[in-house]
């Protein structure tokens, strides 16, 4: 017979801080109050909302947050939880915070991808110390599982490559561009006005957003540590709508990729816009939607898809991960932990070769294009095919000729050599503008 310790136990509800009420803190805190009881029994005991830490408890109003739960004193209800929610974002308090409330006994479920890719590896080993838990899967992804599958589901293969389209704003973006023939900054503003782009789209349009996310995938899917000053980034200001057009006439479309990968050298970790044929499944990932297509020697090919962001599909999976928490307090367990025994090194730049598709501006001459074919062919790096048939309208001032696009396809070679001769040929007297870069994606030669 149970005694009354262990009867007073099994009512007692676990405790939950929440840290933040921003888009996805209100809607977590909405999940939690409109679903208790459906929780509770998925559960097996109750789970309590203790408090909701905030700056400005004024400005919170959510019809569902009780009052008397916001508080500006987030280090004192750290403390006082079985689980602690962050979804306060960036690097302090929040690094801070978390490593009080594992200290305190608490688990943690975060959404903080800036927090994990630079800081992920010294939360995990303070949990395991601990004897806590820590859960991201809203860090990646949204509403997207592809921590859990990474975490769990593979764990038992080796995982050779992930790439992912992992940040809505740049796909929403680049899809406009591709259906509408939009220019980026038309794009950009039309993201904005929208919703899907912030006021200052810096992290997104410049890929940081989706280099975080490349180093925690990284850091799961070969069990090594990597930050995300180990990740190599590209963004998207430089795509322009002739690179569209040209990827269109050869049945290709431009997406931003983050992308992780385990060759002979080492762990490669980039985030690069890259030309994808139509029939590649990351192809059809439109709008604002994200997917992670991942290799592995055994499973082969997955692909992980659906809403990358916005406050009601990430509050889905931090709740997923409340409950599995959860779950874990109630038979006195733990989830499993994250590895990082592997220690293999970061590929240098040059290990990974790949087909590039090279666009310059050029004064329509005799002469232009033999020259810059010639530093090609100095460099090793075989031409695999050029189009000179688009021609922006642009001028070079002191010169009235005719302004083309000469775009050189490569066959495969190393991005350092390759942008060696980009960049001697930017010196050219006949070469005007900048120079647009773009990777050929073929997973063949990843």
């Amino acid at each position: 017979m149970p005694t009354n310790t262990q009867q007073q136990e099994a009512v007692r509800p676990i405790r939950i801080a929440l840290l933040g009420a921003g888009t996805v803190g209100s809607q977590t805190a909405r999940l939690l109050v409109e679903q208790s009881q459906d929780l509770a029994s998925r559960v097996g005991r109750p789970l309590q909302l203790v408090g909701i830490a905030v700056l400005h408890p004024d400005k919170v109003k959510a019809d569902w947050i009780d009052p008397s739960l916001l508080t500006t004193d987030s280090a004192g209800l750290v403390t006082r939880a079985d689980i602690v929610i962050e979804l306060i974002g960036g690097i302090e308090p929040a690094r801070t915070l978390l490593f009080k409330a594992i200290e305190s006994g608490a688990s943690v479920v975060t959404a903080n991808k800036a927090l994990l890719a630079q800081h992920g590896p010294e939360l995990y080993r303070a949990a395991e110390k601990r004897g806590v838990d820590i859960y991201f899967e809203a860090a990646v992804g949204g509403a997207i599982p592809i921590v859990r599958p990474l975490r769990e589901s593979l764990v038992g293969d080796g995982i050779t490559s992930l790439v992912g389209i992992v940040n809505g704003t740049t796909n929403y973006i680049l899809d406009e561009m591709t259906t509408k023939g939009l220019q980026f900054d038309q794009a950009l503003r039309d993201a904005q006005a929208k919703g899907f782009a912030e006021a200052d789209p810096t992290a997104d349009v410049d890929g940081l957003d989706a280099a975080a996310k490349a180093a925690i995938m990284a850091t799961l899917a070969f069990h090594t540590d990597v930050r995300l000053d180990d990740v190599p980034v590209e963004g998207i200001r430089a795509i322009t709508a002739d690179d569209i057009a040209a990827a269109q006439t050869e049945h290709r479309v431009i997406k931003l990729l983050a992308v992780a990968e385990r060759g002979e050298q080492g762990i490669s970790a980039r985030v690069y816009p890259a030309l994808i044929p139509d029939s590649h499944p990351l192809a059809s990932v439109h709008g604002s939607f994200n997917a992670v297509f991942v290799t592995a020697r055994a499973a082969d090919d997955l692909m992980f898809y659906g809403r990358g962001a916005g406050g009601a599909p990430t509050a889905s999976a931090v709740v997923g991960d409340v409950v599995t928490e959860a779950r874990h307090i109630v038979q006195h367990g733990m989830g499993p932990g994250i590895p990082m025994y592997a220690n293999i090194p970061m590929a240098p730049l040059d290990a990974s070769r790949a087909a590039f598709a090279v666009r310059f501006l050029i004064h329509d001459k005799p002469g232009v294009l033999a020259a810059i074919a010639q530093v090609f062919s100095e460099a090793g790096i075989s031409i695999n095919g050029v189009n000179q048939d688009i021609k922006p309208t642009l001028h070079d001032p002191g010169y009235s000729g005719e302004i083309q696009q000469l775009r050189v396809v490569t066959h495969l070679c190393d991005e350092v050599t390759l942008r060696r001769v980009v960049e001697r040929i930017s010196t050219f007297d006949s070469v005007t503008g900048q120079a647009s870069i773009l990777r050929v994606f073929d997973r063949q030669a990843q």
